[in-house]
């Protein structure tokens, strides 16, 4: 990432339930990224998307092809990100629909460089290896820059002031959440990608069209 501007970390959360542990991890990973970026002395804001709230309008999109405002600004959102944090529940060992409809309507190659740092949450820790059978293969194949550390959490994580499950070794949710936000800055930071031209932008004025020229 070139210069000293302020970065913007989109955060998509596809939980559907209110409140959701998918949200809450999503909104850790967020504020990790944004605190590692702030470390390396890169201003960042976190811009987020709750995909439970689009879930009329996604649906809308998939028959008709066209967004509502609401759908096309989060997608904005998404890809003119100098980084992404992608949470999803896993139903049944992979992500939910919500999320992959989500990430399917995003415009083809708009992804292509950027930085990603994955997330997911289960009611089990037997669900913990989704995040490499089942999302990083879906952000490799949109051409993303995947962090190499995937942040799962199951309920137990979040039963413990610490993080910790009783009953296994695994490190602290906090100590992973840390780990993968330092992950995505490092990305952001070495990131040179420009994000794509917006295909609903005016590139001529009104005025100028009216006029003919």
């Amino acid at each position: 990432m070139t210069g000293r501007r302020e970065a913007t970390i989109a955060v998509v959360s596809a939980g559907v339930s209110e409140p959701s542990s998918t949200r809450l991890l999503a909104d850790r990973l967020g504020e990790a990224a944004v605190a590692s970026l702030a470390a390396r002395g890169i201003p960042a804001q976190v811009a987020l998307v709750d995909v439970r709230l689009l879930a009329q309008d996604l649906t809308t999109m998939l028959l008709t092809g066209v967004a509502s405002p609401a759908l096309g600004a989060a997608m904005r959102a998404v890809t003119h990100a100098d980084g992404l944090v992608a949470v999803s529940p896993i139903y049944s060992g992979s992500y939910n629909g919500l999320f992959k409809t989500f990430f399917d309507l995003v415009e083809k190659d708009a992804l292509a460089d950027v930085p990603v740092l994955l997330g997911a949450t289960a009611g089990t820790a037997r669900h913990s290896l989704a995040i490499e059978h089942a999302l990083r293969p879906l952000f490799a194949y949109l051409g993303a820059v995947v962090a190499p550390t995937g942040v799962f959490a199951a309920t137990d994580d979040f039963g413990h002031s610490a993080g910790v499950r009783a009953d296994d070794d695994v490190a602290p949710l906090a100590d992973r959440v840390a780990q993968g936000g330092a992950e995505l800055a490092r990305l952001v930071a070495a990131s040179e990608r420009r994000p794509p031209a917006d295909p609903f932008a005016l590139t001529e004025s009104f005025e100028d069209l009216l006029r003919g020229q």
